[in-house]
């Protein structure tokens, strides 16, 4: 029982030593670090509950010293931030995985009505997809797209907007489609669009999709003039030292700056979500006025929204 209880905590202990050290960030530790760094809200409780269930001193007090320290990097995305003085225009964005298309397209349409969205950014979007979306009426909503269904399957991105979109920043080739446009605002101000979709870093065994995941990454810019919206299935975690980077960039995870940080997003088949992959980031200087996830029937992923006032 004694090593079982110090087995456990020392777990623990390792989980704080992998995620403080970024361990997904070496070329040696990232195919196993990369996927397991995901669950480290869950480790966190884990941790917590551990050092009231360990019924020896040690093994309690190190899950609860290892409790203490994933807690603290918790809770910062669980606290509404102070907002910049943005005084442009407000943008209402949402962002959607469609598990290949098999996603309600009425719950989509369903929820850009209700939320009156500005920008729809959509993923693993398939060529029957696009015409069942048309005609729930998405195209009635948001009548100008920038779409790139590639060959069928997974691999299909799409940007909707009820504004003009022009051609956007080229990005290098990726196995997943990451379109980009820019958007033209009624006020003449314009918004450089990013769908992001990079390869998932999985399965535990496999180098090359980690390495493709943390090369996908890599293309995404940092923020400049226009301002720039990255939003979509990042296959990323804040826990992640490539999603990190990222924000080292200057982009700002609009979810951790409204204090939603922590809302998951994803599940296996849809049923409990367990990680925050999708994300929307913004310009720093733009004010986050709301950020919410909703359930999507026929997805693994929720849909995430978010309201953003721009910089004058």
């Amino acid at each position: 029982m004694k090593q079982i209880s110090w087995a456990a905590a020392g777990g623990l202990a390792g989980w704080v030593a992998v995620r403080l050290a970024g361990a997904d960030r070496f070329r040696c530790l990232e195919a196993p670090a990369a996927p397991l760094i995901s669950f480290t809200p869950q480790a966190a409780v884990a941790a917590l509950l551990g050092s009231v269930l360990l019924r020896r001193k040690g093994p309690a007090a190190t899950a609860a010293l290892a409790g203490a320290a994933l807690t603290a990097l918790m809770i910062p995305r669980a606290i509404r931030w102070p907002q910049p003085p943005a005084r442009g225009p407000v943008l209402r964005v949402l962002t959607a995985n469609l598990l290949a298309g098999q996603a309600s397209e009425e719950a989509v349409a369903g929820l850009v009505q209700c939320k009156d969205v500005d920008v729809l950014f959509l993923q693993e979007l398939t060529g029957a997809a696009v015409t069942r979306l048309g005609q729930a009426g998405l195209s009635h909503l948001l009548p100008y797209e920038m779409t790139d269904v590639r060959d069928g399957g997974p691999r299909g991105s799409g940007i909707y907007a009820r504004f003009p979109l022009g051609g956007g920043l080229p990005l290098a080739p990726t196995a997943m489609a990451q379109p980009t446009a820019r958007l033209e605002l009624p006020s003449g101000q314009q918004v450089e669009l990013i769908c992001v979709h990079p390869c998932a870093p999985t399965p535990l065994s496999s180098r090359r999709s980690v390495a493709r995941w943390r090369e996908e990454l890599a293309v995404l810019p940092p923020p400049a003039d226009p301002p720039r919206l990255l939003a979509g299935d990042f296959n990323a975690t804040a826990d992640h030292a490539q999603f990190r980077r990222l924000l080292r960039l200057g982009h700002v995870d609009a979810a951790g700056r409204a204090g939603n940080g922590l809302a998951p997003t994803w599940g296996p088949a849809g049923k409990l979500a367990l990680l925050t992959l999708d994300h929307v980031l913004v310009d720093p200087r733009c004010a986050v006025l709301a950020a919410s996830v909703h359930h999507l029937p026929g997805s693994d992923h929720r849909a995430v929204y978010t309201e953003i006032r721009l910089p004058a």
